[in-house]
């Protein structure tokens, strides 16, 4: 009996050992937590193709939005742990746990959830208004909040999502109060500022850029540490005086107990991907760049983002 029974072991081990070693052997689904227009979505797909030249299999792109990137983040979560599918997320995926604490919530997934694979880009997101908006300057749009407070209204890809975070450490760091109104995705976000249903809104370079080149968008500000290369002209946040620092980066998880060799596997594509001449001209085109960390320099990238980001949404506090 113990000799029939480490027989069935190892022959399920070997069995396994096969399964892994010839991954993948059918087509993979990339989960994008927001709604098409948005930088995961732009993202997302020119990496899918790239991806898959390595992996020698498609990989399907599926939007499932909803709650700021937090439907599509659980689904996820919940998935098997087979490489078979794996997502594209933002930033919001490290906020929305600790925002759902802060609301008395049970969280609907934690990041001991995923396993990263690869951070693909980071964006120093931009500050938008509309061309024909009164606000010239940073200090134009700061000073009427202040006389006007909660009048003037902002899009954000949802409540706790990306933009909404980063529009709140913008506006705790000017001491100003405006009016949030939540969308279901950075698209709809940018949307709603082009139609006038908002005045103000936060965007990754990508998402603004066609706006931008158009004139129907000005930019006020951006909050990275330094000012972006292809817009030269915009100032940071920070060269303003206000304490703000924030990046819309995308990366590639999978669900928690994945096989090491498939994340190896995985990861080895996302490497290749960022290397790859369509995708870089893809990421050109929409002026997003690319930054690649993977393994124990990811882990740390989304321990101090996430960390920062966190102390944001405390002080936010509770928002329905």
């Amino acid at each position: 009996m113990k000799l029939a029974n480490l027989g069935a072991v190892l022959c399920a081990a070997l069995l396994s050992f096969a399964a892994h070693a010839q991954y993948p052997t059918r087509p993979i689904t990339m989960i994008v937590p927001f709604p098409p227009g948005g930088i995961a979505d732009i993202t997302g797909r020119p990496l899918a193709v790239a991806m898959s030249k390595t992996l020698g299999q498609p990989i399907v792109i599926e939007n499932k939005s909803g709650a700021g990137g937090a439907v599509g983040h659980a689904h996820t979560a919940r998935q098997a742990p087979d490489g078979y599918t794996i997502m594209t997320a933002l930033s919001s995926i490290t906020v929305i746990p600790v925002a759902d604490e802060v609301n008395g919530r049970q969280p609907t997934y934690r990041m001991s959830d995923f396993t990263p694979i690869a951070l693909v880009s980071a964006d120093p997101t931009l500050l938008l208004v509309a061309a024909d908006s009164p606000w010239k300057t940073i200090e134009d749009l700061v000073a009427d909040a202040k006389r006007r407070p909660g009048k003037i209204s902002y899009s954000t890809s949802g409540v706790y999502g990306t933009t909404h975070t980063c529009l709140s450490m913008f506006t705790q760091a000017a001491g100003i109060d405006m009016l949030h109104v939540p969308y279901k995705g950075g698209g709809p976000s940018m949307l709603a500022l082009l139609s006038g249903e908002v005045q103000v809104t936060a965007q990754s370079p990508g998402v603004s850029h066609p706006h931008l080149k158009s004139g129907r968008v000005r930019a006020l500000v951006s909050w990275g540490t330094k000012r972006l290369p292809q817009l030269s002209d915009i100032p940071t946040l920070k060269e303003r005086g206000f304490d703000a620092e924030f990046y819309i980066w995308a990366g590639v998880f999978a669900p928690a107990g994945i096989p090491a060799d498939v994340a190896d596997t995985l990861r080895k594509a996302v490497r290749a991907a960022v290397n790859d001449a369509d995708f870089k001209r893809a990421m050109a085109g929409v002026n997003t760049p690319i930054q690649h960390l993977e393994g124990a320099e990811f882990d740390a990238f989304l321990a101090t983002d996430g960390g920062r980001l966190a102390n944001v949404v405390r002080r936010m506090g509770k928002t329905q």
